[in-house]
């Protein structure tokens, strides 16, 4: 008998502050190792970096939140530096749109960090895997995802099949 789909489904969860992937580097950390393993061990064919409303590390973020006290959190923070750089080049017209906005450029900068992965990057060049960016939203249920080829978001509920990075193609975000 055949394994159906949801036979092979596999979910392995990564969850942070902020949902930073940081950049690999010659110190790997927890997250490196989660990736390598889910990647490299378990086959994972579709990685999902999922940011939210109302995130309380972006919202630090996106209101320059003194984090003195918090040296661990305003370390890990600078994972989202290349996010606050770009969110800061454009015009908004509330809190909440630079806030939104910031959520959105983090979910793009942590799929570019995956990218820096060797087990992640491997898997792309072999076509064996998908990278998805995805915001959602609390308040509604609502998801939101990255069009890779448009480098917009748009609703997952009508676009079921959009992906940010697709491995036949292994675009640019």
């Amino acid at each position: 008998m055949a394994a159906s789909a949801v036979d092979r489904l596999k979910l392995f969860v990564i969850r942070n502050a902020g949902n930073i992937v940081p950049s690999y580097g010659p110190e790997p950390g927890s997250v490196s190792a989660t990736v390598e393993y889910a990647v490299a061990v378990l086959g994972i064919h579709d990685i999902v970096i999922c940011g939210h409303s109302d995130c309380g590390a972006m919202s630090a973020i996106s209101r320059c939140t003194c984090l003195d006290n918090l040296p661990a959190v305003a370390n890990w923070l600078r994972h989202a530096d290349a996010a606050k750089v770009i969110n800061a080049a454009h015009e908004y017209d509330t809190l909440r749109a630079k806030l939104d906005g910031l959520v959105r450029e983090n979910v793009i900068a942590q799929l570019a960090n995956f990218r820096t992965h060797p087990s992640g990057a491997l898997a792309l060049e072999q076509g064996r895997m998908n990278l998805h960016g995805w915001v959602y939203d609390i308040e509604t249920g609502g998801i939101d995802a990255l069009d890779g080829a448009t480098r917009s978001f748009v609703s997952l509920a009508e676009s079921p099949t959009v992906v940010a990075v697709d491995s036949r193609n292994r675009g640019r975000i």
